[in-house]
Order: structure tokens, then C-alpha cells, then sequence
């Protein structure tokens, strides 16, 4: 038994003794060789869209705006007497010239009113011959001392009486005319018909709306301003209007700017004129525009994009001597200039300046720059030798 318990004691001491000096090796072996470091970077690729030059542009202050167009001239029809209509000479989409007839109504009415006014004024112009008879007669009469003075007076009363009453008769004949002239209505403006509501047959009264014409020659667009902004909106500032379904912007001026903001949006209306000569424009088509409220001409700009920021200093990456270079600026006004965003460049640029176009990040200053195709590499990537 006690040879037994010696021999597990012998056991257990050997195995500890065999790791003691396996952990001893282990540290005592040397470390893995860390893998190489690759080679440093000698230059940059950049494709040619990449850079662009510092050049002397017109930079326009922009204001976005946006509005539907109407037309600048344009008339509601509506029926100026009662009555039936009897035939409606035009459709929608038709072109009328001013004083053309669109419309004629029943005139049997308005005939026979005119004849009865003809006739009024025909009796009041008799009774005013026998009244100036009378009254010429009692003249006479007075004179020779046949008659008294109060007499006469009467005579000659009784001649402004039927005076007024030709007037009165010859007031009335005016207004008959001119009601059975109003059963034919004519274009008030030359232009096209917008809408017609109105059909052969019907029962109008005065005031009833029967037609609308446009005239396409001048279009507006109706554009709200945020007040904010409203202080830098004036008349005649050039405008540059997209409208949808056209090809190309088309220009227009501001021509005039509402004095009263809107309940709800407390915005202002602002109308740009803009020409339509062809006629392509049509009336509630949108347009996106955008506002010129300030611009400069021959400024040193480069696109917003290239403008890197660092703890409150400006900066663009220009390429000089195939190098990179970091070069502090000083930004002046901010708007488009033609191609894009743009950013007036005070002072820190020279005009023909080769600058990156877009903000890549940090990149190393000193590089070598080399320009590839597109598709031969990945714009602005580092390379190794």
C-alpha cells in the first residue's frame, strides 16, 4: 500500500515538472516575423473630369421658385341679358379675333320691346310739336294783351313737360337698342376658347357664365416667395423658367409682385412674364424657375464641390508642376455660373489654375499626379511602384 501511494506521488510530480518546462521553451521561442510593409505611395490617378481650371465667369445669385402659368390676357364670356340661346358658333380650343360673334340669343322679345320704345318716342315727339304750337300761339296772345300771363305760363309748362317726356322716350329707345344688340355676344379679347358651358337651347340669365378666352401671345408664371426672401425680389430681374414637356428654359422677367402675403402660407405672389410667342405654352402648365437676384461678371469662381473646409480654414487642391499642392483661399459670393454651383475665389487662385473638381478627402500633399482615360483606372486612386 505504500509503494502504491509512492508511485502516484512520483507520477504527479513528473508531470508537473514536464509542463513547467514546456512553458519555459515557449517563451524562450522567438516571435512571427511580421509581414512586410507595402511600398510607400509615389502618385495619384485622377481621370481629366476629375480637375477643372479657376477661370473668369458670370456668377448669378440664384432664388428657386416655382408657379403655374396663365395667360396674361384673358376674358370670361357671360350673357349680358336674359334669354334662350338659339346657336353657339364656336368650340373649345377654337381661335376667335376681338368683336367676333360667339353667341346669339332669342330676339323676338327684345324686337318687340325696341318697336314698343319706337313708338313711345314717336307719341312724345307729337305732343311736343302741338305743346311748342300752343306755346308759340300763347306767345302771341300775350303780346297783344288777348290772354293773362299766368295763361301762358301754363302753355309753356305744359311744352317742357312733353320736352322731357321725348327724352324720357328717346332714353328708354337707348336701352331697347342696346338690350337686343346684347343677344349677340362677341369676343371681347382675340385668343383661343378655354371653355365653353354653355349649349344651344339653354335658359340663360344676365350674369352667366357661357365662355373663356386666352390669349397665349404673354404667359405668367404665378410663383410664391417666402417672405424671408421677398426683399430680394425686384421688378424686371431675369428669370429662368423649365417648363414641363419643353425642351429648352425659356426666359422671363418679374413684372410684377403681389402687396398682400397669402392666408395660410404667408407667402408672396410674384408673376414672371414670360413670351410665348408659338403659342407652346398653355395655361396651367408647371414651371420650375430659378431667380436672379444678384450677379457678378468676369469673377474668378470654382465649382462649390472643390471647397474643403479644415478647422476653419478654406482650401483647394491644385495641381501645379504635376504635383499636389494645398492652397488656402478666400471665397467671395456664392451662386452658378453656368455649369453648376460656384464659388467666387477672392484671393489664393490664379485665372488657369488646374484645381480638383471634387472633395475626395484628405489627400497628401506633395504626390505626384498622373491623368488617365476613363475605365483605365479608378479616378483619383494611389498607386505603387
Amino acid at each position: 500500500m505504500l509503494k502504491r501511494r509512492s508511485f502516484w506521488i512520483i507520477l504527479v510530480a513528473c508531470l508537473l515538472a514536464g509542463g513547467v518546462a514546456a512553458a519555459m521553451l515557449k517563451k524562450q521561442s522567438p516571435s512571427p516575423v511580421a509581414p512586410a510593409s507595402p511600398q510607400a505611395v509615389t502618385f495619384m490617378e485622377f481621370l481629366p473630369s476629375d480637375v477643372t481650371q479657376a477661370d473668369a465667369r458670370e456668377l448669378r445669385q440664384l432664388l428657386p421658385i416655382s408657379g403655374s402659368l396663365r395667360a396674361v390676357n384673358q376674358a370670361t364670356v357671360k350673357a349680358k341679358v336674359p334669354g334662350d340661346v338659339r346657336e353657339v358658333l364656336v368650340r373649345e380650343g377654337e381661335a376667335v379675333k376681338a368683336g367676333q360673334v360667339l353667341i346669339k340669343m332669342d330676339v323676338s322679345d327684345y324686337q318687340a320691346r325696341l318697336d314698343q320704345a319706337k313708338g313711345a318716342l314717336a307719341a312724345a315727339r307729337g305732343q311736343l310739336e302741338i305743346a311748342a304750337k300752343t306755346r308759340d300761339n300763347n306767345k302771341a296772345l300775350l303780346d297783344k294783351g288777348f290772354i293773362s300771363k299766368t295763361a301762358f305760363d301754363n302753355a309753356e309748362s305744359q311744352y317742357d313737360i312733353a320736352r322731357a317726356n321725348v327724352e324720357s322716350a328717346r332714353g328708354a329707345l337707348d336701352v331697347a337698342q342696346k338690350a337686343l344688340a346684347d343677344t349677340v355676344i362677341r369676343a371681347p379679347i382675340s385668343g383661343l376658347v378655354s371653355s365653353r358651358t354653355i349649349q344651344p337651347g339653354e335658359k340663360v340669365s344676365a350674369d352667366n357664365r357661357l365662355l373663356d378666352v386666352v390669349d397665349l401671345g404673354q404667359m405668367e408664371m404665378e410663383a410664391p416667395v417666402p417672405a424671408s426672401d421677398i426683399m430680394h425680389v425686384a421688378l424686371g430681374q431675369d428669370v429662368t423658367v423649365k417648363v414641363e414637356g419643353m425642351p429648352q428654359p425659356l426666359s422671363g422677367k418679374v413684372a410684377r409682385i403681389n402687396p398682400a402675403t397669402q392666408a395660410g402660407s404667408r407667402s408672396i405672389m410674384a408673376y414672371v412674364q414670360i413670351d410665348n410667342p408659338q403659342g407652346a405654352l398653355r395655361v396651367g402648365m408647371f414651371g420650375d424657375a430659378q431667380l436672379t437676384i444678384a450677379r457678378k461678371s468676369g469673377v474668378l469662381s470654382v465649382p462649390q464641390s472643390a471647397i474643403q473646409n479644415d478647422a476653419g480654414s478654406t482650401y483647394v487642391y491644385a495641381i501645379e508642376d504635376s504635383k499636389l499642392a494645398r492652397k488656402p483661399v478666400t471665397l467671395g459670393m456664392r451662386g452658378d455660373d453656368g455649369q453648376g454651383p460656384a464659388v467666387e475665389i477672392v484671393s489664393g487662385l490664379e485665372r488657369g489654375a488646374q484645381i480638383v473638381k471634387t472633395n475626395l478627402g484628405s489627400l497628401r500633399v506633395g504626390t505626384t499626379v498622373k491623368f488617365v482615360q476613363a475605365g483605365a483606372a479608378a479616378p483619383a486612386t494611389a498607386s505603387t511602384q
